[in-house]
Order: C-alpha cells, then sequence, then structure tokens
C-alpha cells in the first residue's frame, strides 16, 4: 500500500490497486528511469508501455506521481505527468502499471462534484460506485444508432422554438467571454426534461467552477447531476481525461436506457489541453499553432454522444466553443461547425444591451429541426427569423428616421412586431419556458 503522506496526488487513489497488483506478482514489473524532463513531458528509458497506458513514477524521496503514456520514439517512452512534477530527477523509476486509464461509473455518482481523476471535490465522502467502464469509450457503428425523431426540452424559450433540439443531437454555444454562456447551461442543467445532467467544467478559473455548482446550478439541478470539474491550474493531461470522463459518465446513464443531457465548457479548452501535449512531444504545429492531432481528436470526443441503439437511451450534448476575440471562424471553431448538428451563436453586442440570452438568431442553426417538428412549427419559427432579419437590416434608416412608413409592407410589420419579439426572445435566468408553452406563445406572435 502506498503510505498516505506520499499521496501528493488523488491519482494515486485511482492507481494503488494497479499498484496492489503488481507487488503481488513483481515479475511482470520491468522498471525504466526517468533520463529527460523537457517542458512538460517526462522521458523514460529501459521500459515498455503502450499509448495510454498508466505509469508511477517514483522520486528519490519515495513519493510517487501519475503519468500517462501520450508518445514514444525509438527506446524511449513520452509521459504526461498529471501533476506536479516537484522533486523528480534523472533516475527516478518509473513503473508501467499495464493498464490504461478506467472510469468509476454508476447511480451513486448523481449529485456529486469530481475532478478529472474521478474523485470526489465535494464535502459528501466516498463514492458509493463499483462499475467501471475505459475511459476512451466504445465505439458505436453508426448504422445501429436511433435516428433523432423526438424533441428534448431544455427550458429555454428562443432555443426550444427556434432551433429545437432534438434527442441525441450534438449542438455547438459559439460565444466569446462574459457573453452569458454559463448562465445559459446553468438554465438548460435546472430547466431540462432529460433524466440526467453531466456538466463537464474543462478549463475553466477555479472561482468560475465554485460558482457554476453553488449559484448557477444549485441544489435543485445538482440532484439528478454529475459534475466533472478539471480547472485551469490543471496538468492538461487531467483536463483532457475530464472532458472523456464527463462523456464516459454520460455513456453509461445513457447504457441504462436514460436520456442524458451533457454539456461540455468547454470544447476549445479541450482542445487547448490537447495541443499542450501534442507540442510537448514534438508534434508540429500545423494551423495557428494547432498540431493536426487537436483535429482528430475532436470528432472521436463528439462522436460519442449521441443515440444508443433502438433499446438504449440518448445523450443530447451541448459543447461550448471559445470564440477568441469574438471571432467565430478560429481554427477550432470551424472544425467543431464541421462535426456538431447545429451551432447557436451568442452575441457581444445584445449582451452589452442587456438582451439575455444573447442569442443572435440569424446566426444560429439546428440542423435536425426540420426532422422533429412539426410543419407548422417550422413554418413560423422561419417567419419570425424573417421579420427579425428585415428590421435589423432596415436598423440604421428606422433610427435616423430615414425610413418612410407606408414604403415597404414588410418592414412596417417588422417594425409594428420588434418589441414583441424582444420580449419573445428574452428570458429570465430563473424562469423555466416549456415547449408547449413556447409554441403557444410564438403561435400568439406569428399569429396576431
Amino acid at each position: 500500500m502506498i503510505p498516505a503522506a506520499d499521496r501528493s496526488e488523488v491519482w494515486l487513489e485511482r492507481l494503488e490497486p494497479y499498484a496492489e497488483r503488481l507487488k503481488e506478482a513483481p515479475e511482470l514489473i520491468v522498471e525504466g528511469r526517468l533520463c529527460r524532463m523537457v517542458g512538460l513531458t517526462l522521458e523514460a528509458e529501459g521500459c515498455r508501455a503502450p499509448i495510454g497506458s498508466l505509469c508511477l513514477v517514483e522520486a528519490k524521496d519515495g513519493s510517487r506521481i501519475g503519468a500517462e503514456v501520450v508518445g514514444f520514439a525509438g527506446e524511449r517512452l513520452f509521459l504526461m505527468p498529471t501533476g506536479s512534477t516537484h522533486g523528480l530527477e534523472p533516475g527516478c523509476r518509473v513503473i508501467p502499471l499495464g493498464t490504461n486509464s478506467l472510469a468509476k461509473v454508476g447511480f451513486g455518482l448523481l449529485g456529486r462534484v469530481l475532478n478529472g481523476a474521478g474523485q470526489p471535490l465535494d464535502a459528501k465522502g466516498p463514492l458509493l460506485v463499483d462499475d467501471q467502464v475505459p475511459l476512451s469509450g466504445k465505439p458505436i457503428n453508426p448504422l445501429s444508432r436511433k435516428p433523432i425523431r423526438e424533441l428534448l426540452d431544455v427550458g429555454v424559450r428562443p432555443i426550444n422554438a427556434l432551433f429545437s433540439v432534438g434527442r441525441g443531437q450534438r449542438m455547438g454555444l459559439f460565444a466569446g467571454t462574459g457573453v452569458g454562456k454559463s448562465i445559459l447551461l446553468g438554465m438548460m442543467t435546472r430547466f431540462t426534461s432529460a433524466d440526467v445532467v453531466v456538466v463537464g467544467l474543462i478549463g475553466e478559473r477555479g472561482r468560475e467552477v465554485n460558482e457554476f455548482v453553488l449559484k448557477i446550478l444549485g441544489e435543485e439541478g445538482l440532484h439528478r447531476a454529475v459534475v466533472v470539474a478539471s480547472p485551469a491550474d490543471d496538468s492538461p493531461l487531467m483536463r483532457v481525461h475530464g472532458a472523456l470522463l464527463a462523456t464516459s459518465i454520460a455513456e453509461y446513464f445513457r447504457d441504462q436506457g436514460l436520456d442524458v443531457l451533457l454539456l461540455m465548457d468547454s470544447l476549445t479548452r479541450y482542445a487547448q489541453a490537447y495541443r499542450e501535449i501534442a507540442l510537448a512531444i514534438d508534434e508540429p504545429p500545423a494551423t495557428k499553432g494547432y498540431p493536426p492531432s487537436v483535429f482528430a481528436k475532436l470528432p472521436q470526443l463528439v462522436e460519442r454522444a449521441g443515440n444508443a441503439d433502438e433499446e438504449g437511451g440518448s445523450i443530447t450534448a451541448f459543447y461550448t466553443v471559445l470564440a477568441e476575440g469574438d471571432d467565430t471562424n478560429d481554427p477550432i471553431a470551424d472544425a467543431a461547425r464541421g462535426v456538431l448538428d447545429g451551432h447557436i451563436v451568442l452575441s457581444r453586442e445584445l449582451a452589452e444591451s442587456g438582451h439575455y440570452p444573447a442569442i443572435d438568431i440569424e446566426a444560429s442553426i439546428s440542423r435536425v429541426m426540420a426532422d422533429i417538428v412539426e410543419p407548422d412549427h417550422q413554418q413560423k419559427a422561419r417567419k419570425l427569423k424573417q421579420l427579425y432579419s428585415i428590421y435589423q437590416q432596415n436598423k440604421d434608416l428606422i433610427s435616423v428616421g430615414a425610413y418612410q412608413p407606408g414604403s415597404d409592407p414588410r418592414i412596417d410589420y417588422a417594425i409594428a412586431k420588434n418589441n414583441e419579439i424582444l420580449a419573445f426572445l428574452q428570458q429570465d435566468m430563473n424562469e423555466a419556458v416549456d415547449i408547449s408553452r413556447s409554441l403557444t406563445e410564438l403561435s400568439q406572435l406569428i399569429d396576431e
């Protein structure tokens, strides 16, 4: 047993069973030695281990840290540590554990807040779960997935009415900093009709993690939710594992036949963490500093969400994508649009004017809406967008008084309806609006 005094990282609790197994069968241990450390990467020689497998690195003072094999060159292994490397030096023991990362899953996770290693961050005692699944997930045959045919109520009127979300759909939430994306995620967490909500807070500031759990999510939203938090000061490997863990937990509940809402904040921070790992093992950058492997990892993560087979449940996922400098065409945002089933864009201009949620309805789209709503609903949503767009296109003329009423009946009607449309598109963060009410109010607005 690893002495408690040496457990500088909670990761060690996860590795302890494997270390015990190797002590019982010492012939399985082929130790290596730490020979080099460059940046975030440890290099070991004298041992062999496959990509993705776990290792223990033992310092001269007996303390141990966890690490994962992320690459190799010749007889050398590249390891990415899960925490602080303080105290390591050349010649430290490297012990391959012969196993890949596993995620502990079960209904005992509901109401809990975990870190990227799957250990509790709250003060609610140990996790009462027994099942384990691979952190990397299991691929699903695309032909065996159920088609997206049913609506999922997210409790937010503009989304329910204009960008209807289907069970098993994967949506992007594109936003810059400070435009209300966390509040919108919290609203969906509390108001959705999904059975279980899994929230992945990846690369966020520690203060924002606490604020999201206590204020935005609250006890009401937490009782049927699982929160995985890997803040910005975690190692890049831990942040990557946080995103994979949140997805693995969502997959477990989906396999139990439940409808799951997965909220990942953010896909950009996941990509940035993987970029740090790839650059640390000398993978050349390709697009704005992002190595090619990053763009391969995005669809691998996103494709794990969605519907299971006919007897299984669903994972409806929202992935936030940070628009650096409010540019929604940066490499990660552009790649995300290609693998998602739609996107909702939050506008800084609307947020600064006090319009919340600050959804830019002209730039947003749901690619499966036509398959899951009635033709009448689709027609009314399209008409509202047209009225909004007509007003925005002529806004400058209207505001300076250059437009003469009666010149164009469409513009006259858009002006008459503008205040009602703006009121329809706004919603208080503590107000829940279900699908039925959303459609009723949409019909009242358009039919008048």
